[in-house]
């Protein structure tokens, strides 16, 4: 054993590699050569060693000891290798985006090569002192293969345009890559939309979620069904949405199951847009970030409600199906240079580069009242039996003449713990706040409910949440909070101002949040 586990920072972790060598006897041995740790040699991240030792795997501090032995790295040289896999998308374009930005706020160079079709190497060096720092090698592959690679130790972080699912969750614990539905371990990098698209001969221009369940479960084979011509559908998805945590199975397929035999299952998303561009009765769930020469289709509720993919109503999470791009990471040490990255990556100086690619940046946008005409006209239109003009002239008469932040606060499914978008719009608002973006104005977190219960319990429940998200605001800025710089204030509305219908789930969903609205002092 060593002689102080603080002094040589021994810890059970799992095994991290940017420096990888096939497993080989090492001795770590102390300065003065008293006590030793052997072992199989696993990895070295520029500061620690991995060793698999009959106590399990070990993390040592090398600065308390020295190597002895053929699997020892060499030191000389050294740099950081960091390995990412997941979405082929992300991979290809914003990754490399981030990573080129993030080289140069810290004035080094980069090169990037091609190593195979599907993974490229991208070089960081300090140009000025000649020095190699470290090494990003990105593999284009998907969500599902990302996670594999997490737990079969081929990888150390994954992009995913889903939440981990249950089966992933289990393996990452069974093999010690720890808790990956711990939020410390998903940062939201940017955000994309799921898009049904169909082609561009396609008369259909809007599609309700259950309708689309219907078409994937097999239960709408035709298009006339749904308001389209008489011609049989034909149905394509994405493997990796067939995933639990998936936003088609939680938003559109529920407790459904996808009618294998009639949808085409595809791994690549070029594959999939190609099948629609050539099929003038085809449908797919396409992104937004992707594109391609198909039509995408609109949500309709039964009440008249629609919504349509466009980068404000995503920001906001008004557009039912945001899909959060996720960066993951085990519950183990990385480099340096990776954590650097990664806390850039969630910076709103990222967010300017994200905004520069085909994703969604989560920068924050201010839209004015005027731009909320079609809201307050829908509001009007579905007004419940329980609102009253005095109800909307109240939401009326708070709002008018403030602006309205593009980043929106919305809470997981049954629960009072907010989303992962919503959790990264807290700490993004908090930084906004501390450097002083909104000083000498009023912010308003406006709690909306869905029309579920009794109008006056509801507006109770919204101004809750309201005030929910307005302290987790103000413990993510801890100290840094001045009342003098600026106000915050928590009001309720209840279901004064639906965004979407209530019949359906995902509609009471949107209609449960909490928005922030931007005034100046008078």
């Amino acid at each position: 054993m060593l002689k102080s586990v603080a002094a040589f920072a021994v810890t059970l972790l799992l095994l991290f590699a940017p420096f990888v060598a096939t497993a080989q006897d090492v001795n770590l041995l102390s300065r003065d050569g008293s006590i030793a740790i052997s072992g199989n040699f696993l990895s070295f991240d520029g500061e620690f060693y991995r060793v698999e030792t009959d106590l399990g795997v070990l993390t040592v501090d090398s600065s308390g000891v020295r190597c002895e032995g053929p699997g020892c790295p060499n030191l000389d040289g050294y740099y950081a290798q960091i390995r990412l896999s997941g979405d082929a998308k992300g991979t290809r374009t914003l990754m490399p985006a981030l990573i080129s930005a993030f080289a140069l706020r810290n004035g080094y160079t980069v090169a990037t090569s091609a190593l195979s079709e599907n993974q490229r190497s991208m070089v960081l060096t300090d140009a000025e002192n000649d020095l190699t720092v470290g090494e990003f090698l990105l593999s284009d592959t998907s969500a599902s293969e990302g996670f594999a690679d997490l737990v079969s130790e081929n990888t150390d972080l994954v992009l995913s345009m889903r939440k981990v699912a249950p089966k992933e969750l289990d393996l990452a614990r069974q093999a010690g890559v720890g808790e990956l539905s711990d939020p410390r371990r998903a940062r939201v990098v940017a955000l994309d939309g799921l898009v049904p698209v169909v082609s561009r001969s396609n008369l259909v221009e809007t599609l309700s979620l259950s309708e689309l369940a219907e078409i994937y479960t097999g239960h709408v084979e035709n298009w006339d069904a749904v308001g389209g011509a008489d011609a049989p559908v034909a149905a394509h998805l994405m493997r990796d949405d067939l995933e639990e945590g998936s936003e088609f199975r939680r938003m559109i397929l529920g407790r459904g199951q996808v009618d294998e035999e009639r949808v085409t299952l595809h791994d690549r998303y070029e594959a999939l847009v190609a099948a629609i561009e050539q099929d003038p009765y085809a449908i797919g769930l396409g992104r937004m970030s992707e594109g391609g020469a198909v039509k995408p289709v609109g949500l309709s509720g039964a009440c008249g409600f629609e919504a349509r993919a466009m980068g404000a109503d995503v920001k906001s999470e008004d557009y039912p199906l945001t899909r959060p791009v996720f960066l993951y990471t085990p519950a183990r040490r990385l480099p340096k240079l990776a954590r650097e990255f990664l806390a850039y990556a969630v910076s709103p100086a990222a967010q300017i580069v994200v905004a520069r690619t085909d994703f969604v940046d989560q920068g924050v946008d201010e839209l004015s009242f005027r731009d909320q005409g079609r809201r307050f006209a829908n509001a009007i239109a579905h007004a419940g039996g329980e609102i009253s003009l005095e109800d909307l002239q109240g939401v009326t008469s708070a709002l008018q003449g403030a602006k309205r932040l593009t980043l929106g606060f919305r809470f997981e499914d049954g629960s009072t713990k907010l989303d992962a978008q919503s959790r990264s719009n807290v700490h993004l608002l908090a930084e906004l706040l501390e450097a002083g973006v909104y000083d000498g104005q009023i912010l308003t977190f406006a709690g909306f409910s869905d029309g579920q219960g009794e109008a006056a319990i509801n507006k109770t429940l919204s101004k809750r949440r309201a005030q929910t998200v307005m302290k987790a605001v103000q413990q993510a800025m801890g100290e840094a909070f001045e009342a003098d710089r600026v106000s915050l204030h928590a009001e309720g509305f209840g279901e004064a101002m639906p965004l979407a219908c209530d019949d359906i789930a995902w509609g009471r969903s949107l209609n449960r949040r909490v928005e922030v609205w931007l005034k100046p002092r008078r």
